[in-house]
Parts: C-alpha cells; sequence; structure tokens
C-alpha cells in the first residue's frame, strides 16, 4: 500500500513538472515574437511594444506605421492621415499610403486631390490634361474647354445723330447683344457686343423745345 502511495506521488510531480516545462516554454516563444510586448497601452493600443509602439489596434481604429528618421512606430489612428486611405480587415483595420504623386485618395489607384504640379482627371494624376480638356488652377483638375457664347442681337436702335433724331438725314444706328457663358482659359474668344451702321431717314424739322411749333423754314437741315 505504501509502495502504491509513493508511486503515484511521483508519478504527480512528474506530471506537474512537465506541464510547468510547457508552460515556460511557451512564454519563452511568445517573448521571442513580441519583446516587450504590454496588454496595458495607450493611445488606442490593443497590444504594444516599448521599441515598435503599437502592435495592433482597439476596434475600430485604424494601425498605420509613422516614420520617425530611420525608425517605424505604430499608432492606432480614428481614421487615416492625409496621404492614406483605409481598409478594414476582419482582424485588422490598416492605413494604406497612396501613390507618390497622390496628396488624398480613396484606394490605391483612385487618388481625390493631387500634389502640386499634377492635375486630377478621372481619379489620376496628370501632369498634362488629355485633349479636350484643360488644367484649372484653382481646383488642380482637368475640366472641359468652355467656349464663349452671346445672346441674339437685339433690334436696331432708331437713327439718331449727336443724340437728335431730327434735323439730319444720315446718321448712325445701333444693335447689342450680351455674354450669357464666359470662355475658359483655352476657350473661344467672346465676339464683339455691339454694331453700329449708317441710316438715312426723312426730312424733317425738330420742334422746339417745350412748344408743339416747327421751326422757321429758313432753318437748315444737316444732312
Amino acid at each position: 500500500m505504501q509502495v502504491r502511495l509513493i508511486s503515484w506521488f511521483f508519478i504527480t510531480l512528474n506530471l506537474m513538472e512537465y506541464i510547468g516545462t510547457q508552460h515556460a516554454s511557451r512564454v519563452r516563444r511568445q517573448g521571442r515574437m513580441h519583446p516587450n510586448v504590454s496588454q496595458g497601452c495607450q493611445g488606442g493600443c490593443a497590444t504594444c511594444s516599448d521599441y515598435n509602439g503599437c502592435l495592433s489596434c482597439k476596434p475600430r481604429l485604424f494601425f498605420v506605421l509613422e516614420r520617425i528618421g530611420m525608425k517605424q512606430i505604430g499608432v492606432c489612428l480614428s481614421s487615416c492621415p492625409s496621404g492614406y486611405f483605409g481598409t478594414r480587415y476582419p482582424e485588422i483595420n490598416k492605413c494604406t499610403k497612396c501613390k507618390a504623386d497622390c496628396d488624398t485618395c480613396f484606394t490605391k489607384n483612385f487618388c481625390t486631390k493631387c500634389k502640386s504640379g499634377f492635375y486630377l482627371h478621372n481619379g489620376k494624376c496628370l501632369e498634362n490634361c488629355p485633349q479636350g480638356l484643360e488644367p484649372n488652377n484653382h481646383t488642380m483638375e482637368c475640366t472641359s474647354i468652355v467656349h464663349c457664347e452671346a445672346s441674339e442681337w437685339s433690334p436696331w436702335s432708331s437713327c439718331t445723330k449727336k443724340g437728335k433724331t431730327c434735323g439730319f438725314k444720315r446718321g448712325n444706328e445701333t444693335r447689342v447683344r450680351e455674354i450669357v457663358q464666359h470662355p475658359s482659359a483655352q476657350g473661344n474668344p467672346c465676339p464683339a457686343t455691339s454694331e453700329n451702321r449708317k441710316c438715312i431717314v426723312q426730312r424733317k424739322r425738330c420742334q422746339k423745345e417745350g412748344k408743339g411749333t416747327m421751326l422757321s423754314p429758313s432753318y437748315e437741315l444737316d444732312i
């Protein structure tokens, strides 16, 4: 009986030593994978390292690597910074850098704002706009060329000379039109908005100002 008890004691002791050895081995393996891994992180990190910063983020936050000199540090942000776009995955949400000529982007291949010297067109950043489009230096986009448009001509005005409509035979009459669409930088320029032409009227004497009487027959008409 005593022999059995002693045997069970040694078997139990050996089993506990084996379990302890396996646990220590797992801890060493984890230490080799992530040195100085901590669960009590700040700034939205789920796990972090003293050397590498955030290793994983809390739910809904984006993981991004920030370069500090020659070193990259992981940080967790509620939205991706300028020059990056966010992608959500089941295991991690991460920020990916836009193309070199792109300032902000929706995906790797779709830019929403270009860097200086480039013009945006259909999600791409171009140095020169395609044919039929022109660069807009205000929006930094390739936009359609707009040509000038004018309204129809107005009717001809009364025939006048020196501001009068009587006392002469030959005068001038005018018609005008309005610009309804101004051109863009490379658009066709606007035409003239007024025209003048000579006109002839039937001779008639001018009435005296404030009276309905005609001028003296000796009044000489300007022809």
